[in-house]
């Protein structure tokens, strides 16, 4: 039975390809209000447990339960509408788009889609429209982005790249974020910012994150707990101070080097 404080729950979840067990009986639980990171060593399962969490992979066996229901196998544009949102190691910005156009076309069912609204009823459309520019720029402001609101998002480097993926999921009543290596690819002064912006969005507006990473100095400011994969399933969990000095997590993934970031998985 899921605690009322877990968010989500992972119950014994495999999945296979052919005869490989990619992730193998992974359980694990992600309390309401952190910001849990994962890591391991590059195979370890990491990102396919995040695309079975998030619908864009079918479970072979096992369960996924978020706010006491289950969504195993429930794809994932029905996830979105419930406020389970992911992020990718590659940004996937409109990149013809500006910034605020971006976020702008984020909130599903807009009523300026439906041909018949557009056409009959086009005050409806315009105030929505309004609503939702207005919320971009809210999104933008707080992202600190306002001087490349509009900038075509192909034109932003790789870290305002996942600045804006992270403002996309401002821009919905998201529950939970699944961050798939934000800081790759970023360099130093923009990972603090999303570090600082990831903080906020936890603190101030309640987001409950989980985020996979290989930089541990990152995960160490950002995470508790901290989980740890190996041959897809839980190999650990604990304080990032405890995940340092266990022995198992040392010979398996940190004793091979805690800032790889050759981004493989």
């Amino acid at each position: 039975m899921q605690n009322n404080s877990d968010i989500l729950q992972i119950k014994n979840l495999s999945k296979y390809f052919g005869g490989l067990a990619a992730v193998s009986k992974c359980s694990l639980k992600i309390k309401k209000g952190s910001i849990t990171g994962i890591i391991g060593p590059n195979g370890s399962g990491k990102t396919t447990l995040f695309n079975l969490i998030a619908g864009n992979l079918k479970a072979s066996d096992g369960q996924v339960i978020f706010n006491n229901k289950d969504i195993t196998n429930v794809p994932s544009y029905e996830l979105f509408s419930k406020g389970l949102l992911r992020t990718f190691q590659i940004a996937h910005e409109f990149t013809n788009l500006t910034v605020l156009e971006n976020l702008m076309m984020v909130p599903g069912d807009q009523s300026g889609e439906k041909l018949m609204t557009a056409l009959l009823k086009p005050r409806i459309v315009k105030k929505e429209e309004e609503l939702i520019r207005n919320k971009a720029y809210e999104v933008i402001e707080f992202l600190n982005l306002k001087h490349l609101a509009n900038e075509l998002a192909g034109n932003l480097s790789g870290g305002q790249k996942k600045l804006l993926e992270l403002g996309r999921t401002m821009m919905v009543d998201a529950k939970i974020v699944l961050l798939d290596e934000v800081g790759a690819g970023v360099n130093r002064t923009l990972l603090k910012d999303i570090g600082t912006a990831i903080l906020r969005l936890n603190k101030e507006k309640g987001y409950t994150f989980c985020m996979i990473e290989h930089d541990m100095d990152f995960i160490s400011r950002m995470c508790d707990p901290v989980i740890v994969m190996a041959e897809g399933s839980v190999l650990f969990e604990g304080t990032p101070d405890e995940v340092k000095r266990n022995e198992k997590v040392i010979e398996s993934y940190l004793g091979r080097g805690s800032n790889n970031r050759d981004g493989k998985n």
